[in-house]
């Protein structure tokens, strides 16, 4: 009974493998032919929308969003958006629109900016309507706020397939973006008690011969060493040295300040030894005098356009 129902199986098995590859093989439908006898040109060609395996074709329109077509926009109107992103949104957003050093969104990657077509998704956001999501409203005009937006759709169209940076094989943007005579009347009313341009900042464009170095130096005060540095101080103190003055029952200790906290302060004395003392409260007496504190304070004030405004400026100090 067994060997019947076997060679029953094998026969079944050997009856389908004979038919089998006289079945007819599947292929797609016919092409519905077009009307009126004109030829429909081909939008699915290796390359038309920069898909995976797609190869020799040019770069699609519409840059990082598959099919999305926008008419090129106006080259001054780019220039000038380009101009005022460089002053207003750098920060947040970056040179290269991938973000920036406060935090700001890709806007490559923002839908946003992706899906804008004439302003109207970006301008509400520039002129306020996200400050409870932590973007503040930007002082600018409606025309400026749409040539910011102008240039942003610009750089969307030179984002290569699988969403290559625009900014490959280009140049880095330059930062001298401000207005020099702007620049130096800031200086003068900011800067001038303690800085000219006949004296300290004479020929500082030579000495930073590349303007972004140019610029963080500035910024910064020149470098040195701040407020609360580990370790003995170094040599003689100089300008941008922070002393402090310990006032003791025994008479005062001054030096420079090399840790203070809430607890102790360490002061460096002109001998190389370092004297600690506690500190309980405002006892003793600690004064502490900061050379560089007015640029420190000044970080939280400076704009962007102050920046590259005194910037722009001090490129012209050879």
């Amino acid at each position: 009974m067994g060997n019947k129902k076997g060679s029953g199986a094998a026969g079944l098995f050997l009856l389908t493998i004979a038919v089998t590859p006289q079945l007819p093989a599947q292929g797609p439908p016919p092409a519905t032919p077009p009307q009126g006898g004109a030829e429909t040109p081909a939008t699915g060609g290796p390359g038309a929308q920069g898909g995976r395996g797609g190869g020799g074709g040019g770069r699609r329109a519409g840059g990082f969003v598959p099919g999305q077509q926008r008419p090129p926009g106006d080259p001054a109107q780019i220039a000038r958006g380009k101009a005022l992103y460089g002053i207003h949104c750098t920060g947040c957003h970056g040179a290269d629109l991938r973000g920036g050093d406060m935090g700001g969104p890709n806007l490559l990657r923002s839908q946003v900016a992706l899906s804008d077509r004439s302003g109207e998704l970006i301008l509400p956001i520039v002129q306020g309507s996200r400050q409870n999501a932590g973007m503040p409203a930007i002082d600018m005009s409606p025309a400026d706020g749409a040539a910011v937006a102008t240039y942003v759709r610009s750089i969307m169209e030179t984002i290569g397939r699988q969403g290559t940076p625009p900014s490959v094989g280009l140049p880095p943007p330059s930062i001298l973006v401000g207005n020099a005579g702007e620049g130096q009347a800031y200086f003068a009313a900011k800067c001038g008690a303690c800085h000219s341009a006949t004296g300290d900042m004479q020929g500082i464009a030579s000495r930073y011969p590349d303007a972004k170095a140019l610029q963080n130096a500035w910024v910064s005060g020149g470098g040195g060493r701040g407020r609360g540095g580990r370790g003995a101080a170094a040599g003689a103190p100089s300008t941008r040295t922070v002393m402090v003055t310990v006032t003791l029952p025994s008479g005062a200790v001054e030096g420079q300040l090399v840790r203070i906290d809430d607890f102790l302060v360490t002061v460096g004395l002109a001998d190389g030894t370092l004297r600690t003392f506690r500190r309980d409260g405002n006892v003793p007496k600690v004064e502490v005098r900061d050379p560089m504190k007015a640029h420190r304070d000044m970080l939280a004030a400076y704009s962007d356009k102050d920046m590259h405004d005194v910037t722009a400026y001090l490129v012209t100090l050879k």
